[in-house]
């Protein structure tokens, strides 16, 4: 397993995904996962990997977003409230592969589409947050992050821009904050079902987490990431196959 975390490509694709991630307020792991996907990795490493890489680079993304104020807390604490209890009770399930597989897929699928800019764009029209659809948004999306291992941020921000709610960058501030304590969540629940990080993916903490500072600050202020986001979009799709097909 030692060997897999130091493979040179994977040490140069995990830092670039953090990057492009990180410069929209995201932390990255349905990307990792992705990645780790297609050099064989097992579920019962993927899922407490990608959910501690995303941890840390969600929190870099957040500190970098709030310093240029773009952070809203009354967007933010309707999605936390059931978002949290509910990522903490999918981290504590265990599903079979294959259906882990379908929903990963999926997942990857909206982050691809949101990378090309098919949907989940910016509007002027903005509109107040409807609170009952807030808390059932969060409490689906924390649900099927603690379930597969990611923030729910990839899901989250189409969300958001879709209804209206937020601009990019306020959009960005929350996605951040709401994948770093759902991924804690998630992770607190995967361990208390007796799950373990293993010792040889701190490997990747260092170079994941240059990704996840140069994506955030560039992010945060203004950045434009077209051609490096559509390689991505081309890696997923790869990992979109692999998921669907094995």
């Amino acid at each position: 397993m030692a060997d897999l975390f130091t493979s040179p490509l994977l040490l140069l694709l995990l830092p670039i995904i953090a990057f492009l991630y990180a410069s929209v307020g995201h932390g990255g792991a349905s990307g990792y996962i992705a990645i780790m996907s297609l050099f064989a990795f097992p579920i019962s490493v993927m899922k407490p990997t990608a959910l501690v890489l995303n941890i840390l680079v969600s929190g870099i993304s957040f500190y970098f977003y709030f310093r240029e104020k773009k952070f809203d807390w009354k967007l933010f604490y309707p999605f936390a409230i059931t978002s949290v209890p509910f990522s903490f009770l999918g981290g504590l399930l265990t599903v079979e592969i294959h259906i882990y597989k379908v929903i990963l897929a999926s997942v990857l699928l909206v982050a691809v589409l949101r990378l090309l800019g098919l949907f989940g764009k910016e509007t002027s029209d903005l509109k107040p947050i409807n609170l009952p659809l807030a808390l059932l948004i969060g409490a689906i999306i924390g649900f099927l992050s603690g379930l597969i291992g990611i923030g729910g941020g990839i899901i989250l921000s189409p969300v958001i821009l879709l209804l209206g709610w937020a601009n990019m960058k306020q959009t960005a501030a929350v996605s951040a904050l709401f994948i770093f304590v759902n991924s804690i969540a998630g992770l607190f629940g995967f361990v208390s079902k007796g799950g373990s990080l293993p010792l040889s993916s701190a490997v990747v903490i260092g170079v994941v987490l240059i990704g996840g500072i140069l994506g955030s600050y560039y992010g945060s202020k203004k950045f434009n990431t077209v051609t490096l986001r559509n390689v991505l979009a081309f890696v997923l799709g790869i990992a979109i196959l692999k998921l669907y097909t094995t």
